[in-house]
């Protein structure tokens, strides 16, 4: 019963972490329109709809990389923060290397930005971090045998049992 509890708290903190590293993503990338002076006023609804785009292409992408790194925390009872902040890093910058065209001639990547590779990687970080506040704290507890509760103070010597 606690594997399943924990299957639905894992899902809830994937989804929240991708929220969150969509979010910081469409910022990141769309930083330099908005810091133009002769911009106005930002329509709202365009941005929520960016910010759907952003959450779903993230989540899609990152979904089976993030999943082997939750594998390996929860096998291994892994809990610190760090781990899953450099999981995240790892997996927002293969997520990026992934869509860049790769050279088998000379092993090189073709046309990086670094600045979009730095997003991702940053994001990541800030994914595996909200991860580890969710759900990464407790990685592996599932498999503890649940605390023996202590047994009940005695009764003071003048009272009577209860029925």
């Amino acid at each position: 019963m606690a594997l399943i509890g924990r299957v639905f708290l894992i899902l809830f903190a994937f989804l929240a972490s991708c929220l969150v590293a969509g979010m910081i993503i469409v910022v990141a990338v769309l930083y330099p329109e908005f810091s133009d002076i002769g911009t106005g006023q930002i329509d709202q609804n365009a941005i929520n709809i960016v910010l759907g785009f952003g959450f779903i292409f993230i989540s899609g992408f990152a979904l089976l990389p993030a999943l082997i790194v939750v594998l390996i925390t929860e096998a291994f009872n892994v809990r610190g923060a760090l781990t899953y902040a450099i999981g995240g890093a790892i997996v927002g910058a293969g997520c990026y290397l992934g869509l860049v065209p790769f050279d088998p001639d000379t092993f090189q990547f073709e046309g990086i930005v670094h600045r979009h590779l730095e997003i991702m990687a940053g994001a990541g970080i800030v994914a595996g971090l909200v991860y580890w506040l969710i759900a990464g704290r407790t990685a592996g507890a599932w498999r503890e045998p649940p605390r023996k509760l202590p047994p009940p103070p005695p009764l003071p010597s003048q009272s009577r049992p209860q029925p």
